[in-house]
């Protein structure tokens, strides 16, 4: 996500790096060299324009403070102007007063509703609360047979109907029965079109006024760049839309769509997908993607990615053996995997961490690595995890047998594991000496 853009204002701002002090000519040049990266990245012109005039005019005034250098100025400046142009401050999801809340999802066909209706279904299960999801898409089939199927594998029920009744009929039902089985929230995904039109308008707007949601959730591809602002600008012109989802941001996304759509809609992003499977939605911090497009990483989000994926028993039995009884072994590792498994892709874990994102640039990270790891200590004997030392050259090729990789790869693992137990001895010497 944001990667060439994040690369092309390294760029820009490498220009001031040298420089001890700022100069109208430097930063004229710099931003332009500023704007033509934002534009690459198919910002909308007139954001990106405007966007360098507020940056230029603070670093011409020193609005920052004097001990820091002309490159620290401009970048510190324009984390800021970025945190603007996204929004300024989280957006939280509103919530009913009196429940049921009711979400209503509208966009365009493939812009991935029906697929966010359901990410944000498990979001809020997760959150010990008890959705309901609604197929409202009466138009296609394929998309109630979706829900439907994603509605059974979260285990949240699904209200649809295939007799040709109204969706507007539908929702009405829907949110009388969430009342009746004490469900908080429900979710309703709505039809779409390849593009906007009359038809497909009027159908939302009965949707909206049957539902009187909480909060109407426009769910905009972010790989479109500009067609998801403009087809923006379209929904927000018919109906009374609280918020953007921009999705698919885990992919080959110029972030032109992220960057432009709040500050041509005056809509708050208050959701972005970064993956595929039914953990991959986030809550929108705009100060946090900042940091991630400036390559100054994101701890906090990693942070709470470990909070939701770590169990806390085994996390408890970990700090116990680790932190008291200075043992770890290949089953305490093999815990430990699991937990970072659960947590997502691994270079999307690495680029959340400061300066990381550009070392990973054209780097291919093993998405099977982890998995390979599981397969090996699985393949070993309950005494061999617990006393890896017993591991000589005939047990170490039985389990790359077992595993089906390479005695080398259970060499590399072994070495590392010890590598892992060191620091943690010295670690805990550490902790004892203090």
């Amino acid at each position: 996500m944001f990667d060439e853009l994040s690369a092309k204002l390294d760029g820009a701002f490498a220009r001031f790096r040298s420089r001890g002090v700022l100069d109208d000519e430097m930063i004229a040049e710099g931003m332009r060299e500023v704007r033509r990266a934002l534009l690459e990245a198919d910002v909308h012109y007139r954001v990106a324009r405007d966007f360098c005039a507020r940056v230029e005019e603070r670093a011409r005034g020193r609005d920052v403070a004097r001990s820091i250098t002309p490159a620290q100025q401009v970048v510190k400046i324009v984390h800021d102007e970025l945190v603007e142009l996204l929004g300024g401050a989280h957006a939280p999801l509103v919530l009913a007063k009196q429940p049921p809340t009711v979400i209503v999802m509208a966009g365009l066909q493939g812009s991935g509703k029906t697929t966010t209706a359901a990410k944000l279904a498990a979001r809020l299960a997760g959150e010990g609360r008890r959705p309901l999801l609604v197929a409202a898409d009466v138009q296609r089939p394929a998309a109630i047979e979706q829900l439907e199927t994603l509605g059974k594998r979260l285990d949240v029920p699904v209200v649809s109907d295939r007799d040709g009744r109204p969706p507007e009929g539908i929702v009405g039902d829907a949110i009388e029965r969430a009342r009746t089985e004490r469900r908080n929230v429900v979710i309703v995904d709505t039809a779409g079109r390849l593009h906007v039109d009359e038809e497909m308008m009027r159908e939302l707007e009965r949707v909206v006024s049957a539902a009187d949601p909480d909060e109407l959730l426009l769910v905009a591809d972010g790989m479109t760049g500009q067609d998801a602002v403009r087809s923006a600008e379209a929904f927000r012109a018919r109906l009374p839309l609280t918020g953007v989802v921009l999705t698919k941001l885990d992919g080959d996304a110029r972030g032109g769509a992220a960057l432009s759509i709040h500050a041509v809609t005056g809509l708050p992003i208050k959701l972005i997908g970064v993956g595929e499977k039914s953990d991959g939605l986030e809550p929108f911090h705009p100060e946090r993607m900042a940091g991630r497009i400036l390559d100054r990483g994101d701890v906090v989000t990693l942070v709470e990615k470990a909070q939701e994926a770590f169990d806390r028993e085994d996390a408890a039995g970990l700090e116990e053996k680790v932190g008291r009884r200075g043992k770890f072994d290949l089953e305490d590792f093999l815990i430990a995997m699991r937990q970072i498994r659960r947590m997502g892709p691994l270079e999307g874990l690495l680029g959340l961490l400061p300066g990381v994102g550009k070392q990973l640039r054209g780097v291919e990270v093993d998405p099977d690595r982890l998995k390979r790891i599981e397969a090996i200590v699985l393949s070993m004997t309950p005494e061999e995890r617990r006393h890896p030392k017993v591991l000589n050259g005939s047990r170490r090729k039985r389990i790359a047998r077992g595993s089906g990789t390479t005695v080398q790869e259970v060499n590399r693992l072994l070495n590392q594991f010890q590598e892992m137990n060191r620091m943690m001895k010295r670690l805990r010497g550490t902790i004892r000496g203090r």
